[in-house]
Formats: structure tokens, sequence, C-alpha cells
């Protein structure tokens, strides 16, 4: 039950403290779309699509009027691709793209291969489409799982994404390489993740179903305003005591949501997912914590802080949390880290250390567009140690934007916001990228 309390509380949150729900996103099976034929699978894909998601966008805004609470985004996530794929998988994304902008989400995810542990045909078909994908779709989005804790790191994957990225930012250079920023990199990617460009339908989940992402880093730096100079002690409660409330909100939308379009209730995920707009930047809750700018000595203490006390309250207002569930760092989509990363304070290595304790991994950061491919992959293997080794999802989503250098900025718009262009260590790496085979998995993940 949602107490007169609790409501109070909702408004002052949306009309003063920037917070919403950042996204209701449908998840859609797809195993049953299958045929050798990559025309006609497309073809099934997109009827189902049309059909399971067509009530999606109404019942969303029916959703926000009726309780005037900010419904930001309403997307799809599908089977990954490569699962479904018999053949060529270009005609499936051309489908995909189609039945995205049929019901009018703002982004479908799935355009994914799973390859943790090797590659299928499948899979190799649709890593060399991605670059010609990105940039021929609008709202499609490509994942790909390259590392796990039971697998290690497959470092062909990983060698292959740092290719692929290069050729998409080639690809959409007269758009500041906006391809790159429709695609992610994992270690241990999750199955319910309501948020792009990582979502995906995982095989474990039902044939369809509705995870919902919330969102309010202004309302918990608004909550830390009132306990400034206490103790992380009290810092922590109080960012306890605001998760529950943000969550308890996610939970209320996606039940409705849930009932209204009569499809099962997946997940709340409970990440404090930042936008380009003043005061909904998770940079901004380190420096009400005593930080002048984030990247300074004590962020990732902060940081740490800041992503534990979100899920402890998060936990307590929700049966079923999932996703990737904590705080976000993106850096072109955070204000407070733009600023950081414009005057210094925050470099290239210091967010990697950052995502050791945080949701997700290097996200929206944009780099010199000569980077080498193997560099690139460098990063994407440094980031998918930390997951493996820590039991915890990482991703990469870099944009090496083409013709521009460090302190250029790059321009995205909407919720991708902007970005400098972040200095990357120039040191070769190609011997060890060339290698290839796999990093083993630790001895911690045989845990049977």
């Amino acid at each position: 039950m949602i107490e007169t309390g609790e409501i109070l509380q909702t408004m002052r949150m949306i009309q003063e403290e920037n917070f919403d729900i950042r996204t209701i996103t449908l998840g859609i099976n797809l195993l049953d779309c299958s045929d050798a034929d990559g025309e006609k699978c497309g073809r099934r894909v997109y009827d189902k699509i049309c059909r399971v998601a067509q009530n999606l966008v109404k019942t969303g805004e029916n959703i926000e009027r009726e309780f005037s609470i900010p419904i930001v985004n309403k997307r799809i996530s599908v089977t990954p691709v490569s699962l479904i794929c018999q053949a060529d998988p270009r005609p499936i994304a051309r489908w995909l793209d189609k039945a995205a902008a049929e019901m009018g989400v703002n982004f479908l995810g799935g355009y994914s291969a799973l390859m943790h542990k090797g590659a299928t045909l499948a899979d190799e078909r649709l890593l060399e489409s991605i670059p010609e994908v990105m940039a021929t779709t609008e709202r499609l989005c490509s994942s790909v799982n390259v590392g796990s804790t039971r697998a290690g790191i497959n470092m062909n994957a990983v060698r292959e994404m740092g290719e692929i990225i290069k050729k998409t930012a080639e690809l959409t250079a007269d758009r500041d390489s906006l391809g790159c920023a429709k695609l992610v990199v994992f270690a241990n990617a999750v199955e319910d993740n309501p948020f792009m460009a990582g979502a995906f339908c995982g095989v474990g989940e039902p044939e369809s179903v509705i995870n919902v992402g919330v969102s309010g880093p202004g309302v918990v730096k608004k909550a830390l305003e009132s306990v400034k100079g206490q103790p992380f002690d009290v810092v922590a409660e109080t960012i306890k005591r605001t998760a529950f409330k943000i969550t308890r909100v996610g939970q209320l939308v996606a039940r409705e949501a849930s009932q209204r379009l009569n499809i099962p209730f997946g997940i709340v995920d409970l990440s404090l997912a930042p936008t380009p707009a003043r005061g909904d930047s998770v940079a901004h809750i380190l420096t009400e914590m005593g930080l002048e700018m984030a990247g300074a000595p004590g962020t990732t203490a902060a940081l740490a802080l800041l992503n534990d006390a979100v899920k402890k309250g998060g936990v307590m207002a929700s049966n079923h949390v999932g996703g990737l569930s904590g705080a976000f760092i993106p850096v072109s989509e955070d204000i407070g880290m733009i600023e950081a990363a414009s005057c210094g304070a925050l470099t290239l290595e210091k967010l990697e250390a950052m995502t050791c304790v945080c949701s997700v991994g290097l996200d929206m950061i944009a780099i010199p567009g000569d980077t080498s491919a193997a560099a690139i992959s460098g990063i994407i293997a440094d980031e998918a140690a930390i997951g493996m080794v820590n039991n915890k999802t990482t991703a990469v989503r870099v944009i090496p934007a083409a013709g521009k250098k460090a302190g250029d900025t790059v321009e995205f718009g909407g919720l991708l916001g902007f970005a400098p262009v972040m200095p990357v260590n120039t040191y070769n790496n190609d011997a060890f990228i060339a290698r290839g085979g796999r990093i083993p998995a630790p001895l911690h993940s045989l845990r049977n």
C-alpha cells in the first residue's frame, strides 16, 4: 500500500529533484521466429514484436498521465539475434529497426551475441555485420558478451570487438561516431537489464516480461544536503531511505504496466541513471559528500558507499530487484562527469578504478579517433578482467570519435548528451592483443 506521505514525497521528488522512471522495457522472446531465410526470419520477428508490443507506448503514456510520474522511455529488448539467426542477420536488423519505429519506442536492444566461451557461426556473422547495421539503423542497439566469471575472457572476441568499434566509428563519422553509442561490450551480462544499449531478453526470461529502470540522482543529492558534515554512517542511511522511496515508485509503475498489458512483471532495476541536465548527476552526489570534483582522492570510496546504499534501500522496497542495480557513471550523460573530465579531474584510469565498485563500467566515453583497435581491445580486456575477478557486470561503451583529438568535444544530443574527448594511454599493446585464446576463469569460479 502506498501511503499519503509517500505520495507527497514523490510529488516533491518529481517537481523539484528531477525524479523519473527512466524506462519501461518490454522483453520479448524470439526463439520461435528462427528461420534459415533471413528475410522470413525478420518478417516473423517484426510480426511478433508488433503483436506483443502494440500497446506498450500507449500504456506507458496512460500511466504517466494518471499518476503524474514521468516515464522518459519506452523500450523493447529481444532474444539475442545470434540465437535465432541461421543466415545473414542484416535483414533481421532492418525488420527490428522497422518494428521499433512502428511501436514508437526510442530504442530496441538485442542485436547481440553471447561469446564468453567461444563463437558460433551465427555469432561471427552477427559481429561482422555490426558496423554496417549500427550505421544504417536508427533505434537498434547491439551488445556482445566476451567474458564471465565462470568461463574467463574470450580474447579472440575482445580482439574482434576493438576492430568492430573502430569500423563503426568510421561509418558514422559524420555523426560524431554515434554508432558506437549504440554498441556495448560486456562481461557477465545480465538477462533482465532494462537499460540501453545493453538490454536483451535472456533465454531464462518468460515469453514476454516487463522490466522497469528507475532514476533519481537529483533526489539523492537533495537528501544529502540535509546531512552536511555528518558521518558516513548517516550518509549511508540517508541514501538507503531515499533509494527505498525511489524503488517503491518504480515497483508501482512496473505492476501497473504488467497488469494493463497482461504481461508478467520481471524486475525493478535500481540504477541511478543520470542525464546531462543540471540537478540530475551522480557526480554531484559525490561532490555533495565533500569532494571538490568527481575524480578527487576519495571518489572510489564515495561511489562504493553510494552503490551499496542504493542496493540496500532498494531491496527493501521490491520483491524483485535485478538488472544492473547501482549507480551509473556514463561520462557524456552526466553533467558532473562532463565537467570533471573537461577540467582533467577525471581520467580514464580513474574511471576504470571506479568501475570496480559501481554498476556497468566505462560508459559513453569519447576517445581520440586515432586510438588503435588494439588499444580499444586492451580497454575492453581490462574492464572484462575487473568483472570476471569481482563476479560483477562490467562493460565498455567507448566512442573513438573520428577526426577528433583529446580536448575536442562530441555532441550526441538528447539523453546521450555531449562529452570531451579523453586521452588514452598510447603505449603499444599490439602483441598482447594478437595472442588471442582465452584468459582462464579465476579459481573462485569453481563453486559447485
